[in-house]
């Protein structure tokens, strides 16, 4: 494995200065740099965990949900109060 070529991708807050349709094209342009690695992507905003595989819910420093999104969404936790929140709801 080389150093241009790795395994896994850490991306912290990797669109957090735009806007969130910005912020989609720039995620559906990185895709192909994603593919076929674990991606960790560490976020605050809903859209970026949309399409996760797994998402781990954290407060005051603790996971207190983890689980795909669909599955948080249904466990009406956390992770759904977010969504809501996110939404005006």
């Amino acid at each position: 494995m080389e150093l241009t070529d790795p395994h896994t991708l850490v991306l912290d807050e990797a669109t957090s200065l735009l806007d969130p349709s910005t912020a989609r094209h720039a995620e559906r342009a990185m895709a192909a740099a994603r593919a076929d690695r674990t991606v960790i992507s560490i976020a605050h905003r809903l859209h970026t965990a949309h399409d996760a595989g797994r998402v781990a819910v954290m407060e005051a420093g603790r996971i207190v949900e983890l689980g795909s999104p669909a599955d948080l969404i249904a466990a009406d936790g956390p992770y759904a109060a977010l969504g809501r929140s996110w939404h005006g709801a």
